[in-house]
């Protein structure tokens, strides 16, 4: 593990009963992301020509978004860098299944999953980083496996060393739309919808919000 990845493992185990706290029912808010959500759902839902299956939530935090594609009847598992992270959702959600692991190398054998989100997980990476852990979401989809990420949009770097009252050490990427599409398509992926939305200021940090929804095309190996 590099040192930036074990500042993110140490900063999120640090504030990670603060962060659960906070954004545990952050979906509430957000119709927007609970509608993307519904369609991801519906495209990787098990289906009677066996298409469809088990889904991997990376950089899950602690559970919201794995909580939400459980109510919609999807079997779906989680996936964080910081072990506390990881205890708070197995705390919460004891019915789904959790892990520590890194999205830049997951564990996962190749074709495991029908989908794969990534909600706000890609905000510390640089864009090696990025392009790493879209060739690893690539690689552990099925043929015609839908991946959803979403992101901060812009190009500027926020370093953060106190949240939650608590010392952390983490720089929040903003990217352009053309950076993130650009790694998914080098990945191998077909982009099939990006989406814009503005911040709910009130609760979210001021920065314009994008998602992409990718497909893994059905002939790849």
């Amino acid at each position: 593990m590099t040192g930036k990845l074990r500042d993110i493992e140490a900063s999120y185990s640090h504030i990670a009963g603060s962060y659960a706290e906070h954004f545990f029912d952050e979906l509430r808010h957000k119709p927007f992301d609970r509608a993307l959500l519904d369609v991801f759902a519906d495209q990787v839902r098990p289906r009677s020509d066996g298409m469809g299956g088990p889904v991997l939530d990376v950089g899950c935090g602690p559970g919201q978004s794995a909580r939400a594609l459980r109510e919609r009847g999807i079997d779906v598992t989680g996936l964080d860098l910081a072990p506390e992270m990881i205890a708070e959702a197995k705390r919460r959600l004891p019915d789904i299944p959790f892990r520590v692991g890194s999205m830049l190398a997951l564990d996962d054998a190749p074709a495991s999953y029908a989908g794969l989100v990534a909600f706000y997980a890609i905000v510390h990476f640089n864009r090696e980083e990025l392009t790493q852990a879209c060739r690893e979401f690539f690689r552990v989809l099925r043929p015609s496996g839908l991946a959803l990420a979403s992101f901060h949009l812009g190009n500027e770097v926020v370093h953060r060393n106190e949240l939650f009252g608590k010392p952390v050490n983490l720089d929040f990427v903003c990217f352009e739309r053309a950076t993130v599409e650009g790694a998914f398509v080098a990945a191998g992926f077909r982009i099939e919808a990006y989406l814009e939305r503005a911040p709910h200021t009130e609760i979210e940090h001021p920065t314009q919000r994008g998602y992409i929804l990718a497909r893994k095309p059905y002939s790849a190996g």
